[in-house]
């Protein structure tokens, strides 16, 4: 197992799909068609291959935690349905790993934390995306009884911080002080 060589494949998978001129959403209607109808949508096939080769690492996933917690939910929070379906799953198996060695799953949980603060002031994340990260890993956490509070718990904490987040940077925009120091009060 190289490691090194694994690592590389990720950060390069996840830096080609994060890449600016293959976010579809931030063409026009006429430039996102065209695109579409010629190549559709390679970040969705790369997400799902960066998903297939990661189920494909057995025990060495353990390798890779919390280091990919930041690239993944990057990917993850691309606005794509069928790529957000398709990845979030990543972040549970990433903690049943985790749980699995350890008994918790502290790296993970303060990487994910840590990252998701910095990527929704970056303009990532939306209302849309809370909601399927709640759904599926709550419906994850049903299939494994032992795990399922901890992630139960997890996911609101996760909910409740990018609520949080999200408000503050709507609120950001506003002119009015107060409501940018409540948000910011409430995010602290």
């Amino acid at each position: 197992f190289n490691l090194q060589l694994w690592n590389n494949y990720f950060h390069l998978a996840v830096a080609f799909i994060t890449q600016d001129s293959l976010q579809l959403e931030n063409f026009s209607h006429a430039k996102y068609n065209k695109i579409q109808n010629k190549y559709g949508d390679m970040r969705r096939l790369i997400g799902f291959a960066i998903r297939d080769m990661w189920y494909k690492l057995g025990q060495n996933k353990i390798c890779f935690i919390p280091g990919m917690v930041g690239p993944i939910l990057e990917m993850t929070l691309i606005p794509e349905v069928e790529l957000r379906k398709a990845t979030i799953p990543i972040f549970f198996d990433m903690m049943l790993c985790e749980y699995q060695r350890t008994g918790e799953f502290k790296k993970f949980e303060n990487e994910i934390i840590l990252k998701l603060d910095h990527e929704v002031e970056g303009g990532r994340g939306d209302e849309h995306y809370m909601q399927l990260f709640e759904c599926i890993l709550t419906e994850c956490a049903q299939q494994h009884p032992g795990i399922c509070r901890l992630v139960e718990s997890f996911v609101s904490l996760v909910k409740g911080l990018l609520e949080r987040l999200l408000d503050y940077r709507a609120v950001m925009s506003d002119e009015s002080k107060d409501n940018r120091m409540s948000c910011t009060v409430n995010l602290l």
